[in-house]
This record gives C-alpha cells, structure tokens and sequence, in this order.
C-alpha cells in the first residue's frame, strides 16, 4: 500500500570523482517533482535530497563539470536516512577497493529502508557483499564482468531494475538498476510506492517519460559486440557475415564458409562467443533490423525480408525474444520522422 503520511523521507546518493552526473541528478529529479506534485495537491513534500560524497564541496564528473556535494557521507545519521542510492560512472572501480566505503554500505545496509544503485554503481554494492544471493543487474556493458567477479549473485541482464515492493520480482530493501536512465525508472517505482500510481505518472508526464517503460534495456544498447573474444578462426566469417543476412547462413553454408565441419564450427562459437552461430546470425539480423526500422521509409515487411527473416512474424516473435518489444513499437518509439522540407 502506498504510504500517504506526511514524514519526510531522506533520499541521499552518493556521488565521487568522475561519477556518472545522470545517475545522481537524474534519480533525485523524480524525487523533486514529485514533491512539486504533492504541493500542488496542497500536500507536504515528501522527500528531503542530498548529495554524499567524501566531503561536502565540489565533486567532478566524468563530464568535465561538478556537482555540489551537501554532505561528507560519515555524517550521513542512516538511522535517520530513507533510501541510500549509489551512482555509478567512470569512478567507480577506485571505490570498490575502499574499505572504509565498504564497511559503511555494510552498515547503512541494516540501518536505511532502502539500499540501491544506479547503473554501474552496483558493482560497488556487489563488491561489498551485499547482493549475494539477490537478483542484480547493472549497465549492459558490465553485466559479463559482473557474472564474472560475482558469481553468487544472479545477474539479470535485461532487466531496468531489481526493485519490487512485495519482493516477489526483486528486492524491496537491497536492488539496483540498469545503464544511466534506468535510474529514473527506478525512481517512479520508489515514488508510486511511496505515494501511488497518480503522483508518480504526474511525475512521469512532467518528465516526459513512460511511468514503466516497455521491455529491457537490450533495446537501448548496442546489442552485440562481436569482436570481444573473436579469435582469428572467426574474423573472416563474422566480418562476411553482415553482408549476408538476406541469403543462406545456415549452420552449413558458414561452415562451408568457414572451412570447417558444421560440428566444429559450434564449438568454436561456443568457445569463443559464449553462443551457438545460429543464434549469433539471429542477433546480428536484430541489430541491422533495429537500424533499418529507425528509417520512417521503411515497412516491417521489408526490414523482415532484407535482413533474412522472411516473414513480419517471424521478425516480430524474434524481437520479442530478445527486445521485449515488437517491431512497430520499436519503430514508433525511434524512428526519425522526415524533416519539412521547404517550398
């Protein structure tokens, strides 16, 4: 049930040198508006914002510019504190090799109502031991490292955030959210629990945003980055590949291509993408189907058949899969729309 007291909840995120500016303002904005929300409402704010970092001051960015710290993050009172939230960024590798950091996450973790991160600032609750055992995701690009270093806790990798409320899809006490803006989205989720769904689509709409966006943050990255883990066994063929995808790649004819038996060839896919070529094949279709859908020229039917689907269903149902979204969705939500042109 929403909590519609009048308590002001303390919200402080933990910013440092070369942090992700987006992943402390970004969340902390939700929070604001929705206190513009409430006093429009001719109810009380509900959430008092701070900023944490090794000293109160300027903090730089991995941007170039600063942010303003309020607060030295040792005279944070945690009995007194809401929601700690740790940004991600450039910085945070320097901070995992903190004790003193570490240990004091230890102890937020028993003192605050919620502990959760922001894109790649996971890596950091991860390193203190706080997501063994929890679903956890974090930035697309360091969910393999993730997985790698932190084998006890249960990466998702396409996933906005880890937060539920009832805990039967996530965490209400310890989660964490995926690359930069997904910290918004974790934001409303913090925001309608707190105050209900109405006050968080009115933050939404003002911040002109889904309320929950549709499907993961597969659809919003570079999807697949062939050449990590390629050997020169491979080169050839994932170069060639791309070329392709309107004709035959069945597991015979990049064999065939290849130089190798159809046996062989899996293995050595295994081995060195961590998939099988078919469903490699299936996702380099994805990334150049999601390109050519970005142009308002182009029907489903035809990105189907140019890159190797055949059939819209067929690409639809693959694009569920992997992206959570059909293609007209993902067309409506990226695609550009031509510019006027003069007469």
């Amino acid at each position: 049930m929403p909590d519609h007291t009048t308590s002001t909840k303390t919200i402080a995120c933990l910013a440092f040198a070369d942090v992700m500016s987006l992943d402390v303002v970004g969340p902390l904005q939700v929070f604001a508006s929705a206190n513009t929300e409430l006093e429009r409402q001719g109810r009380e704010r509900a959430y008092e914002l701070l900023v944490i970092a090794d000293a109160a001051g300027p903090v730089p960015t991995s941007g170039g510019f600063r942010l303003y710290a309020d607060l030295d993050w040792r005279d944070l009172d945690l009995d007194e504190t809401d929601t700690v939230l740790i940004a991600g960024g450039d910085g945070v590798n320097r901070l995992r090799q903190r004790p003193d950091i570490l240990e004091w996450l230890a102890r937020a973790e028993g003192s605050v109502g919620r502990l959760g991160s922001v894109c790649s600032g996971a890596l950091i609750l991860a390193e203190a031991g706080l997501l063994d055992g929890r679903m956890a995701t974090t930035h697309w690009s360091r969910c393999d490292e993730m997985r790698a270093h932190f084998p006890k806790v249960n990466v998702i990798e396409d996933r906005l955030h880890s937060y539920d409320a009832s805990g039967l899809d996530g965490d209400p006490h310890i989660f964490t959210s995926a690359g930069v803006t997904a910290g918004i989205d974790l934001a409303l989720a913090l925001v309608e629990v707190d105050h209900g769904r109405a006050i968080a689509l009115a933050v939404a709409r003002r911040l002109v945003m889904f309320l929950k966006r549709p499907g993961g943050q597969a659809q919003f990255s570079a999807y697949l980055t062939p050449a990590i883990g390629a050997t020169a066994q491979l080169a050839g063929l994932l170069e060639w590949i791309p070329g392709q995808l309107d004709g035959d790649l069945s597991l015979e004819a990049l064999a065939r291509r290849a130089g190798m038996s159809a046996r062989t060839l899996s293995r050595v896919f295994t081995r060195d993408l961590g998939m099988t070529p078919a469903r490699y094949v299936e996702r380099v279709r994805i990334e150049a189907a999601r390109a050519l859908l970005q142009d308002d020229a182009m029907t489903v039917t035809r990105v189907a058949r140019l890159c190797g689907f055949g059939h819209p269903e067929t690409l639809r149902r693959a694009f569920q899969r992997h992206l959570s979204v059909s293609p007209q969705e993902y067309a409506d939500r990226f695609g550009r729309r031509p510019m006027a042109v003069p007469v």
